[in-house]
């Protein structure tokens, strides 16, 4: 059985790139390198199965990214279809095998004590009506965990000043109330308060831009990010990354993964589980610098 055939077919057939069909043979040749070097008896229409999940073991024992390993492994299913088409082997070896599991990147999220900076009254002028409608957006996002389509979607008669509550609707039109507090609420009598005062309301929108329109997605994005980047250098700073921030205080604060879900407007609780590695991430930063023996 030739991997040579196979690249040719690749070249050949399929009419891969040069580039490709070479990164396709130095795979195939690590893979056969790794089983040789279990078995110098063993072949390419000899390998089984547990050859090739201990290749992958290998693979990560050794410290390989996910998407390399299942790199490798494609090249390695695509060669035995080949040989099983062509007759030169009984059996795929490496049929039913799945590869790892995309590590998920865990969300990233603004410090508390950064949150608590940015929102302090000095940092923005209160007088100026774009500053106080993007600190608005900013707490809205940070003490509810809205989604940022969700707040712009809002209209007045959402908010409720007296209950502190907002009526959100999210997706799929799933409707959920959160609650708010006296800091938030205090936010939004003064936003609305300007608002109504200086812009020309021509939409029932919560959130105006200055010309008296529903503000834009894009707009309030870049609010969102320019006031970020005066408090924290993380790469996304993004509304999105408010409401991770959210969920991350939630739960580092006590509050139970149920009661976020609802907040976030999760369907299913795996979404939600995803702050937990933050939380413990952060948990074992502080085990690594408070323990003694860590």
């Amino acid at each position: 059985m030739s991997v040579n055939d196979f690249l040719d077919y690749l070249r050949d057939e399929r009419n891969y790139s040069a580039r490709t069909v070479e990164e396709y043979g130095d795979d195939l040749q690590k893979f056969e390198a790794f089983f040789k070097s279990l078995d110098a008896a063993l072949t390419w229409d000899t390998v089984d199965s547990d050859v090739i999940r201990d290749w992958i073991e290998s693979m990560m024992d050794k410290g390989n990214t996910t998407t390399s390993v299942n790199r490798r492994l494609s090249a390695v299913r695509s060669f035995y279809r080949f040989a099983l088409s062509h007759g030169q082997v009984a059996a795929d070896p490496a049929y039913g095998i799945k590869g790892p599991k995309k590590e998920r990147p865990l969300p990233q999220f603004v410090r508390e004590a950064d949150m608590d900076a940015l929102l302090d009254e000095s940092m923005w002028d209160m007088g100026k009506y774009e500053d106080v409608c993007a600190r608005t957006i900013i707490l809205v996002i940070y003490e509810t965990g809205v989604r940022i389509s969700e707040l712009l979607g809002m209209d007045d008669s959402a908010v409720d000043l007296s209950a502190c509550q907002l009526k959100v609707t999210g997706k799929r039109d799933k409707q959920r109330i959160i609650p708010f507090g006296p800091e938030l609420r205090d936010a939004l009598e003064t936003y609305m308060r300007m608002r109504d005062a200086v812009v020309e309301k021509k939409s029932p929108a919560l959130l105006l831009s200055a010309g008296g329109a529903r503000m834009a997605y894009h707009a309030a994005r870049r609010e969102v990010k320019k006031h970020l980047t005066r408090i924290c250098t993380i790469e996304k700073r993004s509304p999105h990354v408010l409401r991770h921030t959210f969920a991350t205080a939630m739960l580092n604060n006590g509050a139970g993964m149920e009661s976020v879900r609802k907040l976030l407007g999760h369907s299913r609780l795996t979404t939600t589980e995803i702050y937990t590695h933050t939380t413990f991430e952060q948990l074992k930063k502080v085990y690594e610098s408070a323990h003694p023996r860590a």
